[in-house]
């Protein structure tokens, strides 16, 4: 997972990004701001079951499709993190009728032998972090969805009353955790300087995308040879004065024996 929460920071997470370091035991998945769309979000619902918290904040290439079908798979996610840009917007507005609940059709020949059931695809969805909702829509859901919370604030009353969880808070990273010990260098690209002109197709596409991950993990590399040398040093020495005080020791302890 660390691996994905560095290609995000990098501009590199992609479909095949993801589906190279997928893992089927996630709980968690921030795709906030990629690249990956319909195709890579379908597949990771069909393999990652476990999901309880998902962030497709400004994710331009996903659609309705592939937001459904997160919900159609994943029955244990209880916290979904969208919008931010236009397009964001309108995929989870498109969404707002899989949230709702709904009665299932049925035909019976006597009202005995009709079991009404109250249906929904994402029942358990419990957190809705949608800071650019429009009126309409938070209105719509309030009334028709009020067991989904839209945009919980810690210091409202009804928040301190229950135990929500961390991934509600939309100014920390979903998956700020998974990176917390990493040297955030690890996704700078050394030497990079911002140019004022915009950048061409095929400067776009000169490294591939295993190039640069296998660049920007040597220089993480280079950075800490001179650490793993030091620390090699300091175990050699330690290793010799262990050996030296038991070599006295033992000598020691034969000049007593008669």
């Amino acid at each position: 997972m660390a691996l994905v929460a560095i290609a995000r920071r990098k501009k590199l997470l992609t479909d095949d990004v993801l589906l190279a370091l997928i893992d089927s035991s996630w709980e968690i998945l921030d795709l906030c701001g990629s690249d990956v769309s319909d195709a890579g979000l379908t597949k990771v619902a069909e393999i990652c079951k476990f999901l309880r918290a998902v962030d497709i904040s400004r994710c331009c290439n996903a659609t309705t499709l592939g937001v459904s079908k997160l919900f159609q798979c994943c029955s244990q996610l209880v916290t979904l993190r969208c919008g931010g840009c236009m397009r964001s917007d309108n995929t989870i507005r498109g969404c707002l009728g899989i949230l709702k609940p709904q009665l299932s059709p049925m035909e019976e020949d006597t009202w005995e032998e009709i079991d009404m059931e109250i249906t929904h695809v994402a029942q358990s969805l419990r957190w809705l972090v949608w800071p650019t909702i429009d009126h309409d829509s938070l209105d719509s859901l309030s009334k028709e969805c009020p067991r989904i919370t839209v945009n919980p604030k810690p210091s409202s009353s009804f928040c301190k009353e229950i135990c929500f969880p961390k991934q509600v808070l939309p100014d920390v990273a979903l998956d700020e955790f998974v990176v917390e010990d990493v040297d955030p260098r690890t996704w700078l690209i050394c030497g990079y300087v911002p140019k004022a002109e915009p950048c061409t197709t095929s400067d776009r596409n000169e490294l591939s995308v295993a190039e640069k991950f296998r660049l920007a993990f040597a220089e993480r590399d280079a950075r800490l040879a001179p650490k793993r040398a030091k620390n090699a040093r300091q175990r050699l020495r330690r290793s010799a004065k262990e050996w030296d005080e038991g070599y006295r020791c033992q000598g020691h302890h034969s000049r007593l024996t008669p």
